[in-house]
């Protein structure tokens, strides 16, 4: 079983940068997939980036490609996910979700979830 806790949301202008951070608990976390999700108010939550374990390969969603970095940290038990270049259209709640199988951008595929980070990008 594994505990996820997301941090590092805030209120940001456009063209800032933010860096979240999820904490996981467990001996295993390195062998786990880890991935981010968003939900913007009124709308679906949406894939943002995933990180495979072992391998360290990355995906991500059109949108963020090549704004926003995800990676991991096994020793610290901890995946970032960096942000640069913000638009107001990145303002949703960010979502951490762990799975030791899958590697998707399907968030029903994701067994384990934190409780989710706010952030908001001012124009």
């Amino acid at each position: 079983q594994v505990q996820l806790v997301e941090s590092g949301g805030g209120l940001v202008q456009t063209g800032d940068s933010l860096r979240l951070s999820c904490a996981a608990s467990g001996r295993t976390f390195s062998r786990y997939n880890m991935a981010w999700f968003r939900q913007a108010p009124g709308k679906e939550r949406d894939f943002v980036a995933a990180i495979k374990w072992g391998s360290g390969r990355t995906y991500y969603a059109d949108s963020v490609k090549g704004r926003f970095t995800i990676s991991r940290d096994n020793a610290k038990n901890t995946v970032y996910l960096e942000m640069n270049s913000l638009k107001p259209e990145d303002t949703a709640v960010y979502y951490c979700a762990a799975d030791p199988t899958t590697y998707s951008y399907i968030d029903s595929e994701y067994d384990y979830w934190g409780q989710g980070t706010q952030v908001t990008v001012s124009s």
